[in-house]
């Protein structure tokens, strides 16, 4: 069971030990380092040593004072590290080496049998053999009995730059995930759970998929919060039911991710890097390059050069968006306070989820209003369709009242069922009289199981996506298995 895996007591090596090693490993043969160097080397060794007796301090139950003492070491750390950088003939390699590993005993993913003088994750020596002397990127991430996540993700220059772009130009996205993933965890995080997989990762696929946006739709036509293409979604039950697309739906998507992962960690025998990659580019695909070498690392040329761009992109941005998910202090981020209690309500009268993202204005703090949650929690509904009285609504438990008094009575939701009213004037069709004059000719096709709207424009060679959704009425160009769409005829 992977549970025996991820919460087996924890035994942590001696950390001022292990990191005289690696400052032994940093640069023999050097030069007699400056009174500065030697310095700043002294307060990496006393922040180490203070960082292990903190470590003991909450192990013995002594949270508050140790807490306190690990925060001040991680900050020594990372201040030294900023001088080690300016200072001539200092090593930021082995302040480097500090911080990462500090994170990892803080998250507590050291775990198993450990020698006095060897590496926590493979009882080996760190000397010219051990994985000290592998190169960064071919540190394959295997998720062995009894490690946690954390302890899993190779910190090589890949993972770096995913990590740079999620706290840079990706970070708007990375919070809107985790507002959204706040909301949806009751739904979600269940079959994660259950399956024994680490929460992080579910967080950072969805991040990676979708940035928390059930209705989300790829070109390829990848669906639903962790984008399931269709022939795989239905492999894992993501089926339709009364019209309605499964994979749209939180709660389903992710008991199914749950068990396409788990399904793919036996394939390649608990080598997390190629299970992820086998969610983005396909499981025959990796299983191909892959063949029997299950220990191969993703970063292998053998397999890293046959993937494509995309694919080599994907895996690290999983793994830093997880990374981020647990160790957030630690790299200046600070995601919002969200409660996601769930909740519900009872229209009193009737309301679209439009004219209740207006009257609800910004309850709860949500300045961007809750257009987003409330149709990630009712993935069913169209948010423009009214819904009649009665009709029970998931939402946060947060805006129970805040519904009570805003969208019941008063001027709020007679404001909101006006501009919902609202239409602009309607254009005419371009191709309407083209079509009249018989010079745009159309006929009918019958989707059937497997077809997206993309694929059935490249069969058909003759129009685009644009242009058959807007003759067809389609809302996020969501189509069904038997629908009659009204296309253009190629000559």
């Amino acid at each position: 069971m992977r549970s025996a895996r991820l919460v087996r007591s924890l035994r942590l090596a001696p950390l001022a030990s292990s990191m005289a090693l690696l400052a032994a490993c940093a640069n023999p043969g050097s030069v007699k380092p400056t009174a500065t160097v030697t310095a700043l080397y002294a307060q990496l060794d006393q922040a180490t040593q203070g960082y292990e007796t903190a470590l003991q301090q909450v192990r013995a139950g002594n949270d508050a004072a140790g807490q306190q003492t690990l925060n001040q070491a991680i900050d020594t750390v990372k201040n030294a590290s900023v001088h080690c950088g300016s200072t001539p003939g200092c090593d930021p390699q082995r302040f480097f080496s500090a911080y990462d590993r500090m994170l990892r005993l803080k998250d507590g993913s050291f775990i198993g049998d450990e020698n006095a003088d060897g590496d926590p994750q493979t009882g080996m020596a760190l000397d010219q053999h051990g994985p000290a002397a592998l190169p960064e990127a071919q540190r394959s991430v295997i998720l062995l009995h009894g490690q946690k996540l954390s302890e899993l993700i190779a910190m090589n220059g890949a993972v770096k730059a995913a990590l740079q772009m999620w706290l840079t130009q990706w970070r708007p996205n990375l919070i809107d995930a985790w507002i959204s993933y706040q909301y949806m965890r009751s739904e979600m995080w269940p079959a994660y759970q259950k399956a024994d997989l680490p929460e992080a990762l579910l967080f950072g696929i969805m991040a990676k998929e979708s940035g928390g946006k059930v209705h989300a739709v790829s070109r390829s036509g990848a669906a639903g919060p962790l984008q399931f293409m269709y022939a795989t979604g239905m492999r894992f039950g993501l089926t339709t039911d009364d019209g309605f697309d499964l994979r749209f739906d939180p709660a389903a998507s992710a008991r199914a991710n749950a068990e396409y992962m788990d399904e793919q960690l036996k394939v390649f025998n608990d080598n997390l890097e190629l299970t992820i990659a086998a969610y983005n580019t396909g499981e025959g695909r990796m299983s191909r390059l892959v063949g029997d070498d299950t220990k191969v690392s993703f970063y292998d040329p053998r397999i890293y050069n046959q993937l494509s761009q995309e694919t080599r992109d994907y895996v690290p941005s999983v793994l830093a968006a997880a990374w981020l998910f647990l160790h957030p202090d630690s790299y200046n981020l600070r995601f919002p306070k969200i409660d996601g209690e769930p909740g519900s309500i009872t229209l009193k009268r009737p309301a679209s989820l439009s004219e209740l993202t207006v009257c609800l204005g910004s309850a709860g703090g949500m300045e961007e209003g809750w257009f987003r949650t409330l149709r990630n929690l009712n993935p069913r509904l169209d948010p423009q369709q009214e819904q009649p009285a009665g009709v029970v609504l998931q939402v946060p438990k947060l805006l129970e009242q805040p519904y009570a008094a805003r969208c019941v009575d008063g001027p709020w939701p007679i404001l909101a069922g006006d501009l919902h009213a609202a239409a602009a004037p309607v254009v005419a069709d371009p191709l309407a009289p083209a079509r009249a004059a018989g010079a745009v000719r159309t006929r009918s096709y019958k989707v059937r199981r497997g077809d997206t709207l993309v694929g059935i424009v490249r069969q058909l060679r003759c129009s685009s996506v644009q242009e058959v959704a807007e003759m067809n009425h389609l809302r996020h160009q969501h189509i069904t298995v038997g629908q009659v769409l009204t296309v253009p005829e190629c000559r």
